[in-house]
């Protein structure tokens, strides 16, 4: 049974999203039958990589509110992904462009590592401070994950899958993505937003019994 996860690393409520899914994947009987798929999209394509600018500030410009606003937004961000176990450290997160972290997912898919790809991205932008557009940065944390830097490397500097993340996006406008994240069971159910456990759960066991039915 597959599960596609349209997401975007500097998305904060995608990896709150991801928490509670896998909460509710744990509590599922058949998680070994569940292949998940992260699907690339950008919530900032135009987005210019400003290791200098804080997020704050970014956040600020980019929904034309006050800075103070922008750090009362992110705050209360803070304390949903402190529910579900995450740390987010906003004043250390460097505001940078996806499109280069989308094509690192895309490469360690190839190798089986897609969800670990996702799970160290997210936390480098939104725990560790790190630059997820930085060419080193993403051979270092492909090598933590078990990816052959070389390899990486190579597909980093010689433009490998930006296609594959331009169909993601171009699927998520076929399919109906407004937002993310967005979970698509089995192409049939989906699931909009970070929403609470019991949600993923449901879904999971509706979308597994019809495709059981199915086989």
């Amino acid at each position: 049974m597959k599960v596609e996860i349209w997401s975007d690393v500097m998305c904060p409520f995608c990896y709150i999203g991801k928490r509670k899914f896998e909460a509710a994947l744990e509590q599922f009987p058949d998680k070994d039958k569940v292949q998940l798929i992260w699907k690339s999209f950008q919530l900032a394509p135009e987005l210019v990589t400003q290791p200098d600018k804080s997020l704050h500030q970014f956040l600020s410009e980019h929904k034309g509110i006050s800075l103070e606003q922008a750090k009362g937004m992110n705050d209360h961000v803070s304390q949903l992904a402190k529910q579900v176990g995450l740390v987010y450290n906003f004043d250390a997160s460097i505001v940078a462009n996806s499109f280069n972290a989308h094509r690192f997912t895309h490469f360690a898919k190839q190798y089986g590592k897609q969800n670990e790809a996702e799970e160290s991205l997210f936390r480098s932008y939104f725990t560790d401070g790190k630059n997820i557009d930085d060419y080193p940065t993403l051979i270092q944390l492909g090598s933590e994950i078990g990816l052959d830097p070389v390899a990486l490397k190579a597909a980093l500097e010689n433009g490998s899958y930006a296609d594959e993340v331009r169909i993601d996006i171009y699927e998520a406008q076929q399919v109906g993505v407004r937002g993310v994240p967005f979970f698509v069971f089995n192409r049939k159910y989906a699931v909009s937003g970070a929403q609470e456990t019991p949600v993923f759960l449901e879904t999971l066991q509706n979308s597994y019994a019809e495709w059981q039915e199915q086989e």
